[in-house]
């Protein structure tokens, strides 16, 4: 039987690409659905060109109501992704996914993380403090953003001329490289 994964994000979508791509032809994983909270984010045409099902969703009813909570169920989720999701999940969905939700953070936790602290920002504030590295953090997700129980971390060099945008292009490389091997581990430990 197959894990079923909800990938949910807010724009571009170039993690959920790689995620989908990696577990396309999986023994024991699916993407099954891709959620998200913007109408125009890329990643909703991502999901279409891999006829996927999608879903957007808007404040009131991830946090007022619980027709996100349903369309999980009726599309049998198991697991849930976050791949750049900018919004706090909501409580009662991070129990009902406990040790079942992860997330990825485009630094080294806990630096330059917590609400705000997103993209070019996180890669700006490396750049401004002089960090002499950088990275990714996978993390289990809880009630608040970026403390969650740290799963994986890599690291990347950052030399003194790297501007916010060479930062973010070898942490994008660690992205694609790591979380869906990291997804798949967490999964199959957890089976």
């Amino acid at each position: 039987m197959k894990t079923n994964i909800a990938i949910f994000a807010s724009g571009n979508g170039s993690n959920a690409e790689e995620i989908i791509k990696y577990f396309k032809n999986h023994d024991y994983v699916k993407v099954a659905l891709i959620l998200s909270n913007n109408p125009d984010a890329y990643v909703l045409k991502r999901a279409e060109n891999h006829k996927i099902p999608h879903y957007v969703f808007d404040r009131q009813q991830l946090y007022k109501t619980k027709i996100v909570d349903e369309i999980l169920r009726l599309n049998g989720i198991d697991f849930i992704v976050l791949a750049g999701f900018m919004w706090l999940v909501p409580e009662r969905l991070v129990k009902a996914f406990h040790n079942r939700m992860i997330n990825i953070h485009p630094a080294l936790l806990p630096k330059h993380g917590g609400k705000g602290m997103y993209g070019d920002r996180v890669h700006k504030a490396v750049v401004e403090n002089k960090e002499k590295e950088s990275g990714i953090t996978i993390h289990w997700v809880n009630e608040k953003y970026d403390e969650g129980d740290i799963i994986f971390q890599a690291k990347c060099k950052v030399s003194p001329s790297d501007t916010p945008a060479d930062v973010a292009a070898k942490v994008h490389k660690l992205e694609y490289e790591n979380y869906p091997k990291i997804i798949e581990k967490v999964i199959t430990e957890n089976q």
